[in-house]
């Protein structure tokens, strides 16, 4: 794990896989979902980084070991967090993929820094803003989250993160994830959940993305059904849908090597339009 001062907060985040090795591919950014850090993305770290792939995953500020800003996180926020990561670290451009939350901070990356994307990953998460209802839901929960801590609503969402069928089957998954949620700081949490509440709406976005771009759900997803990925994937000139079977809004975790599998066809198109660009 290494540490980054930038934007006057500390960012934590591991570096691993192609830095060492001289890779001249993009690296690749992983940016996780609400309320967790960056050791959910561990099954993707481990599998390209020691393929060769450099992968970078930070915490977001007010996650993991990040700095805590109490009050409000909007996206924009995150999202020049990143690019000043990548600044720190001398990186031009990247892969950048995110779940959930994660995904819409990286659609507003994308937004801001559109020259700094070679390709994107949205995992389980939607581009619509919130409706009034959705903002006053998440403005009290955050509310909600700093009052009584965020241990009620760990475990009341738990079997809607990962899929009941998960938690009998791999309750190594469950209690990983569980174990993500329980130790994010309230304060941070709700930051975001206040900023999230006031995203915009990116659909008008997602015809503008020229890059090889990979949507994926979980098949069981209550958060961000099917019907969101697609909403993606019809917009997103020729993206690519892959739906995982069985699982709910984890699939990263859930399922790793069908989501792995999937991420590998992303990175071999950013590979391959990359090429031919130099042509």
């Amino acid at each position: 794990m290494s540490r980054a001062f930038v934007n006057g907060i500390t960012i934590a985040y591991d570096d691993l896989g192609g830095a060492e090795a001289g890779a001249t591919d993009p690296p690749l950014l992983l940016v996780h979902g609400h309320p967790f850090n960056r050791t959910m993305w561990r099954p993707q770290v481990e599998r390209f980084a020691s393929a060769g792939q450099r992968v970078i995953a930070p915490d977001l500020r007010g996650y993991g070991e990040s700095t805590v800003v109490p009050g409000k996180t909007t996206l924009d926020v995150f999202a020049r967090d990143l690019a000043g990561l990548l600044d720190h670290l001398g990186i031009d451009a990247v892969v950048i993929g995110g779940l959930s939350m994660g995904g819409q901070i990286v659609l507003e990356f994308h937004r801001l820094f559109p020259q700094r994307v070679r390709g994107l990953l949205l995992a389980d998460t939607f581009a619509k803003a919130d409706t009034a209802e959705g903002r006053k839901t998440r403005t009290d929960r955050a509310d909600q989250i700093v009052r009584d801590g965020i241990a009620p609503y760990a475990n009341e969402v738990l079997d809607k993160m990962v899929a009941p069928r998960t938690i009998a089957a791999r309750p190594d998954v469950a209690e990983h994830v569980l174990g993500m949620m329980l130790t994010t700081s309230p304060e941070g949490a709700a930051a975001a959940l206040r900023g999230r509440a006031e995203r915009p709406d990116y659909t008008d976005l997602l015809p503008t993305v020229a890059v090889p771009t990979l949507v994926v759900v979980g098949s069981e997803d209550e958060f961000t059904p099917v019907s969101d990925a697609k909403f993606m994937h019809e917009r997103v000139p020729g993206a690519t849908l892959t739906i995982v079977d069985g699982v709910g809004h984890m699939p990263n975790l859930e399922r790793p090597a069908e989501f792995n599998d999937a991420l590998a066809g992303l990175l071999e198109s950013v590979g391959t339009e990359s090429g031919r660009n130099e042509r």
